[in-house]
This record gives structure tokens, C-alpha cells and sequence, in this order.
């Protein structure tokens, strides 16, 4: 149980620093917090698709999988800045961040797993 949490943790502080970095450099407008939830949403779902059919072993599911993408993506930032956008009355672009963020997610997972 130890050295699976040690991956689990391994891959969460790579995950939370690239995760860090991207919403420095791109956080204008709330697009940081979007590419980071897209592409760890797509990296999420090749992993998972591997994973599944036993290609790569629990340990890397475990480090990138669980870790990585868990620390990369972070649905709280999304819940924060849709807020914010909401007590701006912002509402129009509230709800482009919100449904091209569902929509693109799901449809990419749903891509990368039929694929």
C-alpha cells in the first residue's frame, strides 16, 4: 500500500506543478483552468483506455493516471472561476466556459476510448 501511494504522490507533484505553471502563463480569461481540464481530460482517457486492456501496469496507472491527471485537472479552480464569472455577470461567457468545458471533455473521452 506504501509504495502505491508513493506513485500516486510522485505523480500528483509533477501533475500540480505543470498544472501551476499553465495557469500562470495562460490563466488570461480563465484558459489556463480550460486546457488543463481539455488535455487532462484526453490524457486521462488514453491512460484509462491502456490501462483497461492491461497495456500499461498498475504502478503508471497509479503515478499518471491517479496522481498526475488527479493533481493536473482540478474541477475546484473550474467550480471558483465559473463563480467568478457569475458575480462578474459575465453570464454569456459563464456559460461558454462551462458547456464547451463538459462538451469538449466528454466528447474527447468518448473518442479516445472508442478509438
Amino acid at each position: 500500500m506504501m509504495i502505491q501511494l508513493l506513485f500516486v504522490a510522485i505523480g500528483g507533484f509533477f501533475g500540480s506543478i505543470i498544472r501551476f505553471f499553465i495557469s500562470n502563463r495562460l490563466n488570461k480569461h480563465f484558459f489556463g483552468t480550460w486546457i488543463a481540464n481539455i488535455s487532462g481530460s484526453i490524457l486521462l482517457a488514453i491512460l484509462l483506455r491502456y490501462y483497461l486492456t492491461g497495456t500499461i501496469p498498475d504502478y503508471l496507472w497509479l503515478l499518471l493516471g491517479v496522481g498526475f491527471c488527479g493533481a493536473y485537472t482540478t474541477f475546484s479552480t473550474f467550480g471558483n472561476e465559473t463563480i467568478q464569472l457569475l458575480l462578474a455577470k459575465k453570464y454569456q461567457t459563464a456559460m461558454y466556459y462551462v458547456l464547451s468545458s463538459f462538451t469538449l471533455s466528454i466528447i474527447l473521452v468518448g473518442i479516445v476510448l472508442v478509438w
